[in-house]
């Protein structure tokens, strides 16, 4: 490895502001592995629809974790962080971690630790999806609200996956999600020396690439992958088949809605995601550096030169 000085490089930032080049940029002059934190570009059916690396990207610096989930699966950030720490003790001495992705869960679960969350039985899971099934998302809002208000007061309305989620630890344990949030296991990186930055491009420039981008994923299939990932007829509610993009483009080939609002759909969800992780960020990883994307580079080999020579 390059540089004992740094234990890993972590990449953050919202979609569509350069993070995937950065990151093989870095490995290829620091002899890094690419390591994906986000949670969308784990599942193995959603490659252009999440942007994921191309094969021609992924031939330029060792990657780790991309489309190595099948879309039937409701991953977890714990699996995730098991994952991960399978990469870094493959990788140990060999190769810098350079982390890069845009959810910011994955980063806090490395650098912070995970919550002590009980494990769901599947009939629970079950049992509440059914419970689910029909209810607009404020209706499932109201139903939290009504068994642990604690939880509901913390969650967005319009927050689906995690309102259900809440259902789910409450119907197993009797108790409020909130309630698990106290006790943590250190992240695996909790004990490394790690340069942390996040990429924060102009919004206005910001709002148009994802836009663009968007009508280059149309121009490379993504309509074709996502009709491949309907006609296996998965639960509406896994979160691959939220991911930006995905449900217009179905609704779409249901007959639903035209193209052009699909696209349309695509276009605004993202932006809007883009964002909560611009707000996420700032409140809840508070010491990371951010930078413009055109700076990342410098600014990573800067830091990484400041950080203390290794005993």
């Amino acid at each position: 490895m390059s540089d004992v000085r740094v234990g890993a490089v972590l990449i953050a930032g919202p979609t569509a502001s350069g993070k995937s080049a950065l990151g093989i940029r870095l490995a290829q002059a620091l002899d890094g592995v690419v390591i994906n934190a986000d949670s969308m570009q784990v599942y193995r059916d959603l490659c252009v629809i999440t942007a994921r690396p191309t094969p021609e990207e992924e031939a330029q610096a060792p990657h780790q974790l991309y489309g190595h989930v099948d879309a039937a699966v409701n991953f977890s950030v714990g699996r995730y962080v098991a994952d991960a720490v399978k990469v870094l003790q493959e990788t140990q001495g060999r190769k810098l971690p350079i982390f890069v992705g845009g959810t910011g869960l994955y980063f806090k679960a490395l650098t912070e630790g995970l919550s002590d969350m009980p494990a769901v039985p599947e009939e629970v899971r079950e049992q509440v999806r059914r419970e689910s099934e029909g209810l607009e998302t404020p209706e499932l809002h109201g139903l939290l609200a009504g068994r642990d208000p604690e939880t509901a007061s913390t969650l967005r309305p319009s927050d689906r996956l995690r309102i259900q989620r809440a259902l789910e630890i409450f119907a197993a344990t009797g108790r409020p999600l909130v309630s698990f949030h106290g006790a943590r296991e250190p992240g695996p990186l909790a004990d490394r020396p790690v340069v942390k930055l996040f990429l924060a491009p102009d919004r206005d420039e910001l709002r148009l690439r994802i836009d663009r981008r968007f009508e280059v994923m149309m121009e490379q299939g993504a309509l074709d992958e996502v009709r491949a990932l309907g006609e296996r007829n998965l639960d509406p509610m896994l979160p691959a088949m939220r991911a930006h993009g995905v449900p217009g483009l179905l609704a779409y080939l249901r007959g639903e809605i035209s193209l052009a609002e699909a696209i349309a759909k695509g276009q605004g969800d993202t932006r809007r995601y883009a964002k909560r992780q611009f707000t996420w960020f700032r409140h809840q990883l508070q010491d990371w550096h951010w930078v413009e994307p055109e700076r990342g580079f410098e600014t990573v080999m800067a830091r990484i030169n400041a950080l203390p020579d290794s005993p």
